[in-house]
């Protein structure tokens, strides 16, 4: 099979997240539950809607729901006229309790509420309208820091990209969706892509269609598509055929937690792809920005795993494609164990095994 690969991005990823209007504005957000078949924007008002947007993925992806929580923070807070500053501070933290709710495995979410939630604490002695305006300012600059810690995701990570031949295309493999769609705009696991088509080098992606959700097929080829990356979807159980037919070169997937050992967790079937990337000797790389590493937790056996409706499963896209009744198990995520692991790509540069001390050394302030 002959894949041609590109030699130019022509255009950069769509914004998945951002604040339109003044402090009585909106955060708007791509529903991406209706890719690829309809692009539609939504603009989220209220700290209800914002918490079925992350809960029912309409918003997804570590990073993008970290920044769509401290939005929804301020959304919960923007009107309350409450007089002193220890009520208001009371309201803050019950809005990040109750995002907090939403999803329980990526790290992101609770970091961006435990910053949203310090920023508060520490605007205490401001006026009413000065901490609601600081709330605003620090969701809205998270989406900047986002854009710069994955453009340099993508730095470290396109330096990673070699093809088998001198000055042939380099085949990427990647699992569900760690692109634009996931972050702010650049992506994790798609960043070194993007870079590496800004540098001129050919590329090409294999996108894992990822079930039960599709994310793969559904998002991660959609946004290629929109960049001009050329992408081939496969479905899960064709990954051990396309590697060991020489058609990969590296494997690239993002993560929603990172353990202290580096453990990974990422998107159920990613331990079995990284299984399969050791057998056939090709680099397994996971994009984890810093905010995703969990020093707190010694391994993944920590990472709780959330589970989600049977219907997924059983009745994927309003159709029964399983008994009624049946039992089912749908875990979202599956954590595979850092000796399957080459390297995680960080904003600050690529840490090896042994991770316990990479890791440590990266999270370092400075």
């Amino acid at each position: 099979m002959q894949i041609e690969g590109t030699t130019a991005l022509c255009h950069t990823p769509v914004k998945t997240i951002e604040w339109v209007g003044d402090a009585g504005g909106a955060a708007r957000i791509i529903d991406q539950t209706l890719l690829p078949g309809e692009l539609r924007y939504l603009d989220i008002t209220d700290v209800a809607a914002m918490w079925e947007a992350i809960k029912i993925l309409r918003v997804r992806g570590a990073p993008a729901i970290g920044i769509a929580a401290a939005f929804g923070v301020y959304l919960a807070v923007r009107y309350a006229s409450l007089n002193d500053a220890v009520s208001f501070l009371a309201e803050v933290d019950a809005a990040a309790a109750y995002l907090a709710t939403s999803r329980p495995t990526a790290v992101n979410l609770f970091w961006a509420l435990k910053r949203i939630q310090r920023l508060a604490c520490d605007a205490a002695s401001l006026d009413l309208p000065a901490i609601k305006a600081t709330l605003l300012a620090e969701a809205i600059a998270m989406i900047a820091e986002d854009n710069a810690v994955c453009r340099a995701i993508g730095a470290y990570g396109a330096a990673l990209l070699t093809p088998r031949t001198k000055g042939g295309v380099c085949n990427i493999l990647t699992h569900c969706n760690a692109g634009g769609l996931a972050t702010a705009q650049w992506g994790t696991a798609l960043a070194p892509v993007y870079v590496a088509a800004e540098q001129g080098r050919s590329l090409h992606v294999f996108a894992d269609e990822t079930r039960p959700l599709l994310q793969g097929s559904r998002l991660t080829a959609w946004e290629l598509q929109q960049a001009g990356i050329p992408v081939t979807v496969i479905t899960d159980n064709m990954a051990a055929t396309v590697m060991s037919k020489g058609r990969v070169d590296a494997v690239i997937v993002g993560t929603d937690r990172v353990a202290a050992n580096g453990d990974v967790a990422n998107k159920i079937g990613t331990f079995g792809v990284a299984i399969l990337a050791r057998e056939f000797g090709i680099p397994f790389y996971v994009a984890a920005p810093l905010s995703s590493i969990d020093m707190e937790l010694v391994s993944g056996e920590l990472i709780p795993i959330e589970e989600r409706k049977p219907e997924e499963v059983t009745d994927g896209f309003g159709r029964r494609t399983a008994p009624a009744n049946v039992q089912v198990f749908n875990p979202a995520f599956d954590v595979t164990p850092n000796k399957y692991v080459t390297a995680l790509i960080t904003e600050k540069g690529i840490a090896r095994p042994p991770y316990t001390e990479s890791l440590r050394h990266l999270m370092q302030p400075g």
